[in-house]
């Protein structure tokens, strides 16, 4: 997958700005995509030199311009064509994972301190991704909106990001508990 799907994905339920597709990437997108927002921005002017997004310029009083962009009928058929197109199995690649593959030979204290930090990122983008599906879900229940909700994509994706961001969080506590027994065993 290239950025440009996961750019012409946040735009298909409206007219956003840069900096708006930077945040919903912050909150929603980033559960499967990850991008600095200077990425983003240039990522928007390929896509609307390659006619797949369409941009105007809004005037705003005491406020810099800003720059709207929409996906257009080729860029729709482009997200067609790349749904179509099989996917490539998703694969790990975390530095973390590699601190504790080699943490018998390192010091484990580091290690531990870095999985309680990345414990507490998960944990908050836990909460994050909650109320992100509460908001998505509306008055619905869970049930209600998978069966009948107007944009069903989003809602599973977010489900996907909290799954992970609770394995996540979980692994990162058991392992730095495992590692800190251990030191206290051989010590």
């Amino acid at each position: 997958m290239a950025l440009r799907h996961a750019v012409l994905a946040a735009l298909l339920d409206g007219e956003y700005s840069g900096y708006q597709i930077a945040k919903g990437f912050d909150i929603g997108v980033a559960n499967f995509w990850h991008a600095l927002p200077q990425q983003l921005y240039a990522e928007l002017a390929r896509l609307e030199k390659d006619g797949l997004v369409t941009g105007r310029e809004v005037v705003q009083q005491g406020r810099p311009n800003k720059r709207l962009f929409k996906v257009t009928g080729k860029g729709l058929a482009e997200l067609e064509r790349f749904a179509a197109d099989t996917a490539k199995p998703s694969f790990i690649r975390d530095d973390l994972m590699v601190k504790v593959h080699a943490v018998d030979r390192t010091e484990a204290a580091a290690v531990i301190e870095q999985l309680a930090e990345r414990a507490a990122v998960a944990e908050a983008k836990t909460a994050v991704l909650t109320a992100l599906l509460e908001k998505l879900r509306g008055d619905l229940d869970e049930a209600e909106f998978l069966r009948a909700g107007a944009r069903v994509g989003p809602y599973l994706t977010c489900l996907r990001g909290l799954s992970f961001e609770r394995e996540q969080r979980d692994w990162c506590l058991r392992t730095a508990a495992v590692l800190r027994a251990r030191e206290r065993a051989h010590a």
